[in-house]
């Protein structure tokens, strides 16, 4: 046969609690030893081993890469070009979005958002820009042409009375 032990407490367990005991708790009478309510408890002793002081070298984790220059510049005079194309003076800045887009495209493959909104807004640019451009040579042309220099004539603003 065998002997049948009682299963154990693991060893990770918490300590079981003490059964209480027969008396009831108006019968027990406070210990001599029971700390009053104006004394505390000393502090714990300090942790032991040394302090760690600061880690040497740099912290660890990835390392940035190369940042995509070319393709945020782009961006940036894309969207400049369209804005001042508005007014005609925006040719520049978009020719250069175009240029920097494309050289973007070919060395900073991962900044893709970057460089392509470069190239959409630099040849949208160029679009706005060279229809404005008409626009004003036109406008300079019909002036040159009909020799009033004139916005409005005051004499059919005297029709409409």
């Amino acid at each position: 046969m065998t002997d049948q032990q009682p299963p154990r407490e693991p060893a990770y367990a918490a300590p079981a609690p003490e059964s209480p005991s027969p008396q009831s708790p108006s019968s027990q009478s406070p210990s001599p030893e029971a700390p009053s309510l104006g004394k505390t408890d000393p502090p714990p002793p300090p942790l032991a081993g040394p302090t760690p002081g600061p880690l040497p070298g740099p912290l660890p984790g990835p390392t940035p890469g190369p940042q995509p220059v070319l393709s945020i510049i782009s961006m940036i005079s894309g969207i400049l070009g369209v804005l001042i194309g508005f007014i005609g003076w925006g040719l520049l800045f978009s020719i250069g979005a175009v240029v920097l887009g494309h050289l973007g495209q070919r060395r900073e493959r991962e900044a893709k958002g970057f460089w392509l909104t470069g190239l959409i807004t630099g040849y949208v640019g160029i679009l706005v820009n060279l229809v404005v451009i008409v626009i004003w040579v036109v406008l300079l042309i019909a002036l040159a042409t009909t020799g009033n220099w004139n916005w409005y004539d005051y004499q059919d603003l005297n029709d409409f009375r």
